[in-house]
């Protein structure tokens, strides 16, 4: 007999031993492969916010699943007072090991769970009681009407924490402030780079002012976020939030940091880019405005062309440390960067088309030198002033006042005759043309033409006018008069005076104008008598048609309009 129980108790010493053996080689499996434990999936078991444990599930039983049947099932015993807390027990068989709520089974653990812990059920049972009987207690404690009261008490005292915070940083930034700008406002001045201007001084001064603004911001969010989280989590309905509230403030704040913290580097790369193109672009500008000054010249080079080419540089400049500085930019290797960078490049490659050949047309109008302001030029059938010229459209001002504005790409299409470019050294010839009877001798009809361009105030008399006989017609020879003026904003003005004189001296002369066309001889001449030279509307204005050429030419320049 007591060889039988020294066998038996040698036997089980065996079995223990084996076991311990089996766990220690289970335990060393998993440590040599800790890859295999991360690949299980386990969910957390939680009670009002708190996690009590995690659990495993399978592929027909998920382990979200899994907690979330016994967090319904914890959260019905808990919410019933019927069930007291010392009627959890653990119930163990052979297979599987329940904790009960008196009859009702809360968590079901096998020897998976276990070892998933690495400890035995039974153990791992036992811990699970403990932590579901703390949990159904506080969960019952927090909702006793004294629990409550003293939230309520808790939140309204926090109210006034609050307020008198809010009140406390109002009046504090207001102090701020006020000492800031009595202190710091005198001292701030522009900074210059020996004779450029970096930055204005009210430009660092409204950069200080925002800055102050950030900071009051950040601060009365970061005691209204506070505030939440302690209110929250007062109150058992609302403790999840507050544990929500600490992440939803802080976790974005954590991601900048680490994400601001690797990315000093490229950070510094770019600040010493941006401060080298800057002041590359102060120094090329500086250079172009000495050219536009004359202060510089160029050979072959218009002072006209220093804007738009200090233009073009710029942006040449702007491009290059935009390709330079594209790998540096923090979150430039992300696929969503590059989608967003593929997307707004097919946006402008499809929407600006129109605008990049304005822009071309725009650099070669001003290289060509097709135009210039204050020139008056005919584009197509638009006669005015160039009063703007724009990348994309150039402004002109007719003769009536009235704004045009043309793309670049038409004027590059169109004809463009400037009537200013040789005015001011060569004189703009102004040209008009009659029909005169083959009657008439042609040396009489040069000698009226060259009389009614000397009677015309303002145009020139050096050089000549001068006049061609174009066309010999079928009834009429074809006269054209050519005269030299130097004002071309009155040329308009100079047309009409030179027309009231042509039609006076072949008036005066009984000479017929037989344009624009002749049907028959007349059995009078179409002349206007004398007497009725003056004949109204025409009474106010007196002729004198004996006097000389330049009391004649003085009295049209006195009934010159204005210029337009």
């Amino acid at each position: 007999m007591i060889r039988g129980r020294g066998a038996h108790r040698a036997l089980l010493a065996l079995a223990a031993v084996a076991a311990l053996l089996a766990g220690g080689q289970a335990r060393a499996q998993q440590a040599a492969d800790p890859a295999a434990e991360a690949e299980i999936a386990t969910a957390p078991v939680t009670l009002d916010g708190a996690v009590l444990f995690r659990v495993r599930g399978v592929s027909s039983f998920p382990a979200e699943a899994r907690a979330l049947r016994i967090e319904e099932r914890l959260a019905a015993v808990a919410a019933n007072p019927a069930v007291d807390v010392s009627s959890f027990h653990v119930a163990d068989n052979d297979n599987a090991t329940r904790i009960l709520a008196g009859s009702e089974t809360i968590v079901t653990l096998v020897d998976a769970d276990a070892r998933l812990e690495q400890v035995r059920r039974v153990d791992l049972a036992a811990a699970h009681l403990a932590r579901l009987r703390q949990a159904v207690a506080d969960y019952r404690a927090a909702r006793a009407p004294a629990a409550i009261r003293r939230a309520a008490v808790t939140t309204v005292a926090a109210t006034l924490v609050l307020a008198l915070a809010i009140a406390g940083l109002v009046m504090f930034w207001w102090w701020l402030d006020r000492v800031l700008t009595r202190r710091l406002e005198a001292r701030i001045h522009t900074v210059h780079f020996q004779s450029f201007e970096v930055m204005r001084a009210e430009r660092i001064w409204s950069a200080v002012r925002s800055s102050l603004r950030a900071a009051r911001a950040l601060a009365l969010l970061a005691v209204g976020l506070a505030y939440a989280g302690f209110v929250l989590a007062q109150f058992p309905w609302t403790r999840m939030l507050s544990h929500d509230m600490t992440e939803f403030a802080l976790g974005p704040l954590r991601v900048i940091g680490v994400g601001t913290a690797r990315a000093i580097p490229r950070l510094v790369f770019l600040i010493v880019l941006f401060v080298v193109v800057r002041v590359t672009l102060r120094l090329v500008r500086f250079f172009f405005d000495a050219v536009k000054r004359r202060s510089v010249t160029l050979p072959n080079f218009d002072p006209d062309w220093a804007e738009p080419t200090y233009k073009i540089v710029r942006m040449a400049a702007v491009a290059c440390a935009l390709v330079v500085a594209y790998p540096y930019v923090p979150g430039s290797q992300t696929d969503a960067f590059k989608g967003i960078s593929i997307f707004v490049g097919i946006v402008f490659s499809l929407g600006s088309s129109s605008a990049i050949s304005n822009i071309i047309a725009g650099y070669m109008l001003t290289y060509r030198r097709a135009l210039k302001t204050g020139d008056r030029v005919k584009i197509g059938g638009a006669v005015g002033e160039v009063i703007a010229t724009r990348l994309q459209v150039t402004h002109l001002r007719s003769i009536k006042n009235e704004e045009i504005i043309i793309p670049n790409s038409q004027i590059m299409a169109a004809e463009v005759l400037n009537y200013s470019s040789l005015a001011a050294t060569r004189g703009l010839i102004l040209h008009t043309e009659v029909g005169i009877g083959y009657e008439v001798p042609w040396r009489q009809v040069e000698a009226m033409l060259m009389a009614a361009a000397g009677r015309t105030a303002g145009l020139c008399a050096e050089p000549r006018p001068f006049v061609l006989e174009k066309e010999l017609g079928d009834f009429a020879v074809k006269y054209e008069l050519n005269v030299y003026c130097r004002n071309v904003e009155a040329m308009m003005q100079l047309y009409a005076a030179l027309h009231r004189n042509i039609l006076d001296l072949f008036n005066e002369h009984g000479v017929q104008i037989m344009t624009p066309a002749y049907e028959g001889d007349p059995s009078e001449p179409k002349v206007v008598p004398r007497k009725d030279w003056s004949a109204p509307p025409a009474g106010g204005r007196v002729y004198d048609i004996g006097a000389s050429d330049s009391a004649a030419s003085d009295s049209s320049a006195a009934m010159t309009p204005p210029t337009l």
